[in-house]
């Protein structure tokens, strides 16, 4: 079931369920855009979806892994942590800003200083969630029939 984030209180409701995504880490991300080339090469060069689905994995045994769905994507900032440093996500911080949504991997982050985060930053018009059961590990949840 998809819960929908849209007020302030729905903010406070995500975070204080999810302990702001305390030990945590980003598993993987699927991204479609809208945009195409058919088999007869004509290009549809609209992105007209703009949808990024973010898969959280947490140390808690309530709400294992999470499923962030960012609508209207505005921009992603993705600086992932090389092999030589931890990922873990510690606190995020989640915010409404003239009427997007952020999501940051750093906690405290506030709203005048969201845009100049230099960590993973989500900028979107929309934002769901929803708890995923079964699928803890390393398998990959979005899989590629050309990845097998």
């Amino acid at each position: 079931m998809w819960n929908e984030i849209r007020s302030e209180q729905d903010i406070r409701d995500f975070m204080d369920k999810v302990y702001a995504l305390h030990d945590s880490c980003i598993k993987e991300m699927h991204y479609v855009s809208g945009a195409s080339v058919d088999a007869d090469l004509r290009m549809y060069p609209l992105n007209d979806r703009r949808v990024l689905n973010v898969i959280i994995q947490r140390q808690f045994e309530d709400v294992s892994m999470i499923e962030m769905e960012f609508a209207g994507l505005k921009y992603l900032n993705l600086s992932p942590m090389d092999e030589q440093y931890t990922c873990e996500i510690f606190g995020s911080t989640l915010l409404i800003k003239d009427r997007d949504i952020y999501w940051c991997d750093g906690q405290n982050v506030s709203e005048d200083d969201i845009e100049d985060y230099d960590g993973t930053i989500i900028c979107a018009a929309r934002l769901r969630w929803r708890a995923i059961d079964g699928h803890m590990g390393d398998g990959e949840f979005y899989k590629s029939v050309y990845l097998e």
